[in-house]
């Protein structure tokens, strides 16, 4: 919500980057963002990126979607975050790049993402049978 246009930035490598200050941590850092990230942002300009934007436009949408789909569990844009984490780790990025994406103090934190997946893969790797 609070995302400046001051925010973004450009590499060394060309990409584009943003930069945050995490709420919990306090911690500083410099993320990269793919283009299509950044081009979903809107046109550029000045001040913050999403202006007029409040926690209840977020989150009454959200409740809709899962009305919508049936889903009774609770959730909250925060767990996008650990989707994104999980998704990451089974598109093979390394648990030390997921960390720092996350700004995770230590990796030991992200580690649970990557113990999530190999349930997963011991369930799929179940699922075919020759018996």
């Amino acid at each position: 919500m609070n995302l400046q246009w001051s925010d973004f930035g450009i590499a060394p490598d060309q990409g584009y980057c943003i930069r945050i200050r995490t709420q919990k941590t306090k911690t500083e850092a410099t993320l990269p963002i793919s283009h299509e990230a950044f081009e979903l942002c809107g046109e550029v300009g000045t001040g913050k990126v999403f202006k007029g934007l409040s926690r209840s436009m977020i989150n009454y949408p959200l409740k809709n979607w899962l009305k919508q789909a049936k889903i009774l569990k609770h959730i909250t844009f925060h767990c996008f975050r650990h989707s994104y984490a999980t998704l990451q780790i089974a598109a093979g990025t390394d648990i030390y790049t997921v960390s720092k994406m996350l700004t995770h103090r230590n990796v030991s934190t992200t580690q649970i993402y990557a113990e999530l997946v190999s349930e997963k893969k011991r369930e799929s790797a179940n699922k075919i049978s020759l018996k």
